[in-house]
């Protein structure tokens, strides 16, 4: 299975596209229009989607982002539990924003993440990108986290990993996920707007 998908589906800007990458981003895409419409079946197609991509971005040489992957699967699991069960007395959550306390702890976890990361890609591993490669799984984990919580600026962290995401795909030449992430950020401001909705509503 694992040969068939790393196996080139077609070629695009001269660089083979695998059939991982081709799931992904098909699978991407209906995760994330799911989760603008809040519908709790976007956490299961999430964890396929990452279990996709981290072989995707394994063979790219993007560490960081394939260890991400993992974290992604437990992290999905534990959004499909909370917003069933994770809001008062066991009920379904809500959308609302984030506290101050919320934004300051955010904040510290960002810088240490991607410290840590950035010292362990550099000196530890083959990446070539190890300071963009950790500031967006940083940026990725926060706002992964922030939407296990429904919190409405879990899409500005996604928003912002996007516009460095979609450089650095193209830079790896895996073009047909930078296309996807392009489709991504226009799904994040989509999402923005409706959470938004939701929270006044």
């Amino acid at each position: 299975m694992i040969d068939w998908l790393s196996s080139v589906a077609f070629t695009t800007f001269g660089v083979g596209t695998t059939w991982a990458e081709v799931l992904g981003f098909a699978t991407g895409l209906v995760n994330v229009g799911l989760l603008v419409r809040q519908h709790i079946l976007n956490w299961p197609v999430g964890i396929l989607n990452v279990l996709l991509l981290m072989l995707v971005f394994w063979s790219a040489g993007l560490y960081a982002d394939a260890g991400l992957q993992i974290v992604y699967v437990i992290l999905g699991f534990y959004g499909w539990w909370a917003w069933l069960y994770g809001g008062a007395r066991h009920t379904r959550l809500v959308v609302r924003s984030t506290t101050r306390h919320e934004w300051l702890l955010l904040a510290v976890a960002g810088v240490l993440l991607t410290g840590v990361m950035w010292f362990f890609l550099d000196r530890f591993t083959g990446s070539t990108v190890p300071l963009a490669d950790a500031v967006t799984t940083a940026l990725s984990l926060l706002a992964t986290y922030g939407q296990t919580r429904k919190l409405v600026e879990s899409w500005w962290l996604w928003i912002a990993a996007d516009l460095i995401y979609i450089p650095l795909y193209g830079y790896k030449d895996l073009w047909l996920t930078a296309i996807l992430y392009v489709a991504f950020l226009i799904l994040c401001i989509l999402g923005l707007r409706a959470w938004r909705a939701a929270e006044r509503a």
